[in-house]
């Protein structure tokens, strides 16, 4: 009888671990300007990290900055490798490892729309005043 109750209680806090660092490990998705835009001598810079989808999946930046997207990439050998953002006609494919940057002018208050070249993991960048 001891062992099946502390069976139950064990299986209850390993279940309920799980559930809670799973949801933790989510929690940076859909979190915009998480620490993700920066502005070094006057050029603003969004990182956005490519591997199995994009990081962080939506980002907001101030429009009317000059602003460089950097895609850093650590082993990513999906199709997040390959970007795409078509109302600028950019197309550009991520080395394996390390760091591309994509100058995109000084953008106007608009939400910037890309994905990977299959289409399947969006991203977004909204330029706000």
């Amino acid at each position: 009888m001891k062992f099946t109750l502390i069976s139950i209680i064990v299986a209850v806090a390993l279940i309920g671990g799980a559930f809670v660092l799973s949801k933790n490990g989510n929690s940076s998705e859909e979190i915009p300007n998480g620490n993700n835009v920066s502005v070094v001598n006057g050029i603003q810079i969004v990182e956005i990290n490519a591997k199995g989808g994009y990081q962080p999946r939506k980002s907001v930046a101030k429009a009317g900055l000059p602003t460089v997207i950097r895609f850093v990439t650590k082993g990513t050998f999906d199709c997040s490798s390959s970007v795409r953002i078509p109302s600028m006609n950019i197309s550009k494919m991520l080395p394996q490892n390390g760091s591309t940057d994509i100058d995109i002018g000084t953008p106007e208050l608009a939400t910037l729309q890309g994905s990977c070249g299959m289409g399947m993991y969006p991203f977004e960048i909204e330029f706000q005043s």
